[in-house]
């Protein structure tokens, strides 16, 4: 074989290994900047989903401070109404202790009194109220002594005395 046939192969072999070789560097820049544009999808999207779980989280957080809110406010209520609760009892219960010292202090000054005295429900509590003379808003004077066993206190009532309501 003549060297220059030798060396044309030689040269023709160099020049397909420079060929490929560019081909496989071509490729290999091609596939990194393939991947260099899915790794800044993968960003821009981790980039949103942060952005969202975020504004989730403040969401979640403000709904739960709302919710923390309205549970203090309505225990802050409920704790008003027991106190008002407990205070009208607490007056209530004055209220009846004075009741039961001036029905002492009436049955000590005139026990008689005390066993002839009826008692009639009124409207605004239903609490018993010694009967008034005639069904007037006026307390008997005579001591109820004189008055007829059908005097019930009640206007509507046989022997109440008028047609005044309450």
């Amino acid at each position: 074989m003549d060297t220059w046939l030798i060396v044309l192969i030689v040269v023709a072999v160099v020049v397909v290994l420079l060929i490929v070789a560019l081909m496989m560097s071509k490729r290999r820049r091609i596939g990194a900047a393939r991947k260099r544009e899915q790794a800044r999808e993968h960003l821009q999207e981790a980039q949103v989903r942060g952005a969202q779980a975020d504004r989730e989280r403040a969401l979640a957080e403000e709904q739960a401070a709302r919710a923390r809110r309205e549970r203090a406010e309505v225990e802050e209520r409920a704790a008003l109404a027991e106190q008002e609760a407990r205070q009208r009892a607490a007056r209530a219960d004055e209220e009846r202790a004075a009741a039961d010292e001036l029905r002492a202090k009436a049955e000590k000054i005139a026990p008689d009194l005390t066993a002839n005295a009826h008692h009639r429900p009124v409207a605004d509590g239903g609490h018993d109220r010694p009967a008034t003379d005639g069904g007037h808003d006026r307390p008997a004077t005579d001591g109820g002594y004189d008055r007829p066993a059908t005097d019930s206190g009640y206007p509507d009532q046989p022997g109440g005395g008028g047609a005044t309501r309450r």
